[in-house]
């Protein structure tokens, strides 16, 4: 484990990825809310009512694919070595993988491998900020799709590898297109708040 003093480095220290999930567990929260941009801890607020009913929504849309479809899986804050020297280390939302062994990444802190769809949120101030930059570095690292969440406005912004995107308003479906055929949600319901906790 790291000690204290190796959370409060110096801005000219970077830390790797391996040292960052050695130590997280002594960060406030587990350190569920931390990345590694660049060999620096990122700290971003921590998600909102309406980012976990989002989450959930979306988990109950593909369970039900999955299901049907009886292929691929979800991970869920899964983190994602993006970048080496120095390292980039994220945890999205979901990740969806239709590839390789069934629940190959499922037991993993962290993972080099790619997946078919990431899925974040952009609920928080910080998470709206900077989801323009986080979806290219997406797509630029192979991920195919990424479908951003925004409780905010009620939208899904949908980007695919070499076909741009498009912004999904409440009215509208999001479907699963060429890498998750057959899979299709309205978007208003994800954002819908489940009868229990009204």
């Amino acid at each position: 484990m790291l000690s204290e003093k190796n959370w409060f480095m110096p801005p000219s220290d970077l830390m790797t990825a391996e040292e960052f999930v050695a130590g997280r567990e002594e960060l406030p929260d587990g350190g569920r809310w931390v990345e590694l941009v660049s060999g620096k801890l990122v700290t971003l607020s921590p998600p909102t009512i309406e980012h976990g009913t989002a989450v959930l929504n979306f988990s109950k849309a593909l369970a039900r694919h999955t299901q049907a479809n009886r292929e691929g899986y979800a991970c869920f804050e899964l983190g994602f070595l993006l970048s080496r020297r120095p390292d980039t280390l994220l945890f999205p939302a979901v990740s969806y993988f239709t590839s390789g062994p069934m629940f190959a990444e499922s037991d993993k802190v962290l993972t080099e491998t790619c997946p078919t769809l990431v899925v974040e949120v952009a609920s928080t101030n910080d998470r709206r900020r900077d989801f323009d930059q986080r979806v290219s570095g997406w797509l630029n690292w192979g991920v195919p799709v990424v479908w951003v969440l925004d409780p905010q406005e009620k939208q899904v912004h949908a980007v695919e590898q070499g076909r741009g995107g498009q912004r999904l308003s409440e009215h509208q479906e999001l479907l699963g297109g060429s890498v998750l055929p057959g899979f299709q949600v309205r978007v208003a319901e994800l954002f819908q708040v489940p009868a229990w906790a009204r």
